[in-house]
């Protein structure tokens, strides 16, 4: 798998809220899909002050945060780093090699 890219964390003038993106590489768009789709489910404990969405361009995942604070932000993204990591050693353990 390709090496994570991550954007440095900035804040949008506009609605004043911290924002954060990660871009998952994966061999394939279905192993991308299969991520997408493990990890979506995941809801954030926290009503409001967070929003993250997930999406799928190739065989790319890529995450965008936003968040009204850097504590919250730094919460959300680790502890959907921790599902990641388990994801992938999933994934890694089980699926057919891909052509």
């Amino acid at each position: 798998m390709a090496t994570t890219k991550q954007h440095e964390p900035r804040l949008d003038p506009d609605t004043g809220k911290l924002e954060f993106c990660l871009d998952v590489p994966f061999p394939s768009n279905r192993e991308a899909v299969v991520a997408l789709r493990s990890l979506s489910p995941d809801k954030e404990p926290r009503k409001g002050g967070i929003t993250k969405d997930l999406t799928v361009q190739g065989h790319t995942l890529s995450v965008r945060w936003s968040a009204d604070e850097a504590r919250i932000l730094r919460v959300s993204v680790n502890s959907f780093m921790d599902h990641l990591s388990l994801v992938l050693e999933t994934m890694e353990m089980f699926s057919l090699p891909v052509s």
